[in-house]
């Protein structure tokens, strides 16, 4: 069975239980315009939303970035972790190098001393958990913790403003590099590509980190191989979370090596993933967690997250680097317009004034918490489709975006 066939079982098993979308009666089969709501017709212009950060900078206090909240109050019981600390870096790298409100540089160096304070050299592994009065809760992180880090230390080695920190970044991410080769997890082969990605470009006569580069490539190259079967093109025998990163690592490093098969194995899984995360209407459903660990089974339709709408807009736009056809932009569009309200409740999920996202749709409603992944999530994914808006949808112009798709 060919994917479009796989695509359209999908789709029609997916109308079936969702039944009639009211909420689209009488719409354009088109994208919100983020400045009032509106829904566009694809003829017309898309407007992205202003970024605001505010709501992530009251995340913040003297520690780094706290990691749950209650409303948009932010819940120090729950404490602080690497992954959000992370991503925080992460966009305050992508802030400093773009048309966009950079973060204060002292929230960027707290982010950064928080992820040298996980360093633990007796494991040669970083902390992931830290309680609210400064205790860690583990000596060794998650895998994909530890990956997170490594892609967000080699995009601040990268795309830093301040010399002195791009150095720390680039020793440090040298010194943890290594036990990535150990990894078993998927989804931490795939962080560290991405890593790969913008240190190789740094340090292309590092012959190590290129080693490690097609080391990790292989492994998702095998694993699609080995769980590919009738109906089900993907690395794992389950969806679960972050999906649209893995197809993403894998185009990145064929695109930075000119490795075809990498290319083509990371499009053909987007399509099959962009297949099952789209509605019969077009709208984008990101896989349900109530899917997490179910082998081989169609996507459950909740409860949905915003860490997979952000992973999926970076996938798409690095696809459209590889394979520059509409399908992509249109893609991270849909995806985007999730946060927006263009979802299975049609509520947004946003909180224009101050930048804040709500944690995620129930089947009955928003979960009305805003915690640190989902605000970074939905922030990264501002920084992603602000470029692309700017870049203006001219064919072939999105091949020219290199900072694309980093976000995390």
């Amino acid at each position: 069975m060919t994917w479009p066939r796989i695509a359209k079982s999908y789709l029609s098993a997916f109308a079936d239980v969702r039944g009639p979308d009211p909420r689209r009666r009488g719409r354009l089969n088109g994208f919100v315009n983020g400045s009032n709501g509106h829904v566009l017709g694809r003829q017309e212009l898309f407007t992205a939303p202003e970024l605001r950060t505010a709501n992530l900078v009251a995340m913040c206090d003297s520690t780094g970035l706290l990691q749950h909240a209650v409303h948009c109050v932010p819940d120090r019981s729950h404490g602080y972790c690497i992954d959000d600390n992370a991503r925080a870096l992460m966009l305050a790298c992508c802030l400093g190098n773009d048309a966009e409100p950079r973060l204060d540089g002292k929230l960027t160096t707290r982010f950064a001393a928080f992820i040298q304070h996980a360093w633990n050299p007796d494991t040669l592994r970083f902390r992931n958990f830290m309680s609210y009065d400064r205790r860690w809760l583990e000596p060794v992180g998650s895998e994909d913790s530890h990956g997170r880090t490594l892609w967000a230390l080699a995009i601040c080695g990268a795309m830093d403003d301040e010399p002195s920190r791009r150095g720390w970044a680039v020793n440090l991410f040298q010194t943890a590099i290594g036990s990535a080769e150990n990894f078993t997890s998927p989804r931490a082969w795939a962080f560290t590509l991405l890593g790969l990605d913008a240190y190789c470009a740094m340090s292309p006569s590092d012959l190590a980190a290129d080693r490690m580069r097609h080391l990790l490539a292989d492994r998702l190259l095998n694993l699609l191989d080995t769980n590919d079967r009738d109906g089900w093109r993907w690395f794992e025998n389950v969806l679960a979370y972050d999906n649209a990163r893995l197809p993403q690592a894998l185009i990145a490093t064929g695109l930075a090596t000119a490795n075809r098969s990498y290319i083509d194995a990371g499009i053909g899984s987007l399509r099959w993933l962009m297949a099952v995360q789209t509605t019969s209407t077009g709208t984008f459903r990101p896989v349900g967690t109530e899917s997490f660990g179910k082998i081989y089974e169609v996507p459950a339709m909740f409860d949905q997250q915003p860490v997979d709408a952000a992973a999926t807009i970076s996938a798409c736009l690095a696809a459209a680097r590889a394979d520059d056809g509409p399908e992509w932009r249109a893609g991270a569009l849909a995806a985007f317009n999730w946060f927006l309200g263009v979802n299975d409740l049609g509520v947004p999920l946003v909180d224009p004034a101050t930048g804040g996202c709500r944690d995620g749709l129930h089947a009955d409603r928003a979960n009305q918490n805003m915690g640190a992944e989902s605000v970074l999530s939905y922030l990264l994914a501002q920084v992603d489709i602000r470029q692309l808006t700017r870049a203006g949808f001219e064919p072939g112009r999105t091949k020219i975006l290199p900072s694309l798709a980093l976000s995390a």
